[in-house]
């Protein structure tokens, strides 16, 4: 069992099941039908492949390992995600803010993957590829539309960028399993990536005739394991059935 790559699977595809859980909040609080179903249909897309990505984790670790138990039956320690992605909804200004940061991110992540030595990786990467895409026109569309909307709109979106900017930096962090995987041509140097990140998040806020933060203070952890206090109750909510009926089948 190669734990590194174990590890670097939960990397990547914890983000996904909690920004999909996160999506997943809002399904019928979208302010039109419209942006409720893509928001909705978003959240099915990153769930879709976080089951690819846990299938293979399932396999590697063998037993009675499933997609299910990965998913739902670890510890809080046990997840990887990023704190930018476990923040709470707050408001519509705060989930396409935290979209949108995160998006751009997952698509470059996802363009480098597509070259990983890892058949299986590589795979997930081309598949999911067509989605992420359209996941960060959508939320560019929406930043640029609520930042050179009204004077309301303008305020909300920027106050969600200035409060979510501090847990960016982190998005470019690596752990051990990471440097791993890089050094077996497998992971993606997520180092690299941090200029052409912030280039393009930068062009879109400028389109959107918002401010670009200017912050030395960065929080980070959950790559770690170290959560903000909001991941214990979104755990609460995700696992409550498989806890409360332990072994229950569909």
């Amino acid at each position: 069992m190669n734990n590194n790559l174990i590890q670097y699977i939960y990397g990547i595809a914890d983000n996904s099941l909690i920004l999909g859980q996160r999506l997943g909040e809002l399904c019928g609080h979208g302010p039109s039908l419209e942006t409720d179903i893509a928001m909705t249909n978003i959240s099915l897309d990153l769930f879709g492949q976080v089951r690819s990505y846990f299938q293979y984790a399932a396999k590697l670790i063998g037993g009675d390992a499933t997609e299910d138990t990965i998913a739902f039956l670890r510890k809080e320690r046990e997840y990887k995600n990023v704190l930018l992605v476990e923040q709470p909804n707050q408001d519509f200004a705060y989930s396409i803010a935290r979209q949108f940061l995160f998006d751009v991110y997952h698509l470059l992540v996802l363009e480098e993957l597509q070259n990983s030595k890892d058949e299986t990786l590589s795979a997930i990467a081309k598949k999911s590829i067509k989605e992420v895409s359209y996941h960060t026109r959508f939320s560019s569309d929406w930043i640029r539309r609520l930042g050179d909307g009204t004077e309301e709109s303008h305020n909300k979106i920027q106050i969600a960028i200035n409060d979510l900017w501090i847990f960016t930096d982190e998005l470019f962090h690596q752990t051990d399993a990471d440097k791993a995987m890089v050094a077996d041509g497998i992971g993606v140097d997520v180092t690299l990536l941090k200029s052409n990140y912030f280039k393009k998040v930068n062009e879109i806020l400028e389109e959107a005739t918002l401010q670009i933060p200017t912050i030395e203070y960065f929080q980070k952890g959950g790559k770690q394991g170290i959560h903000s206090e909001h991941m214990g109750y979104l755990l609460a909510q995700m696992q409550y059935m498989q806890l409360a009926y332990p072994n229950m089948n569909w």
